[in-house]
């Protein structure tokens, strides 16, 4: 939601890269990590991002692209990585009943928790190479897409 506005009001194309492996596969990603392994689903993500890579889009990841090895250094080659924050307990109503998140499916809500927890901080190194934090805890899209405006706007200034 927040990388479709966010391409909107930067008038560029948007891609999100989980639904564009799910187009590609013919099949979800719950079912890819079920019939391939989760190792099959991050090889096709890779292929998604780089396909876009050198395009002027704003590209949507899930949360664990940018911790797959080399995909941190090639995204930040090819444009501006923002890392969009939140605490456990935001991520956790923000996803809901988890049904289609393979790797937190089958936990009840305090081992979810633990769990979320735990890929967070495993992939935090990776999130931490993004050029741009922002945090997202209690603000609206259009709050979190005006934080990212004026960060990018931000990061231009310096750079002049």
């Amino acid at each position: 939601m927040v990388g479709r506005s966010l391409a909107r009001r930067l008038g560029r194309g948007f891609v999100d890269s989980d639904a564009e492996v799910e187009r590609l596969e013919g099949r979800t990603i719950a079912e890819i990590f079920e019939t391939d392994g989760e190792a099959a689903f991050r090889a096709r993500e890779r292929e998604v991002i780089a396909a876009h890579r050198e395009r002027s889009e704003v590209v949507a990841l899930g949360g664990g692209a940018i911790a797959q090895p080399g995909v941190a250094h090639r995204l930040a080659d090819s444009g501006t990585v923002v890392y969009l924050s939140a605490p456990v307990e935001t991520l956790l109503q923000r996803l809901g009943d988890c049904r289609s998140r393979p790797l937190l499916r089958d936990l009840d809500p305090p081992e979810r928790a633990s769990r979320l927890s735990e890929l967070l901080a495993e992939r935090g190194p990776a999130y931490r190479t993004a050029s741009l934090t922002v945090d997202t805890r209690g603000a609206s899209i259009a709050e979190v897409v005006d934080r990212i405006v004026d960060g990018l706007d931000a990061r231009v200034r310096v750079a002049s």
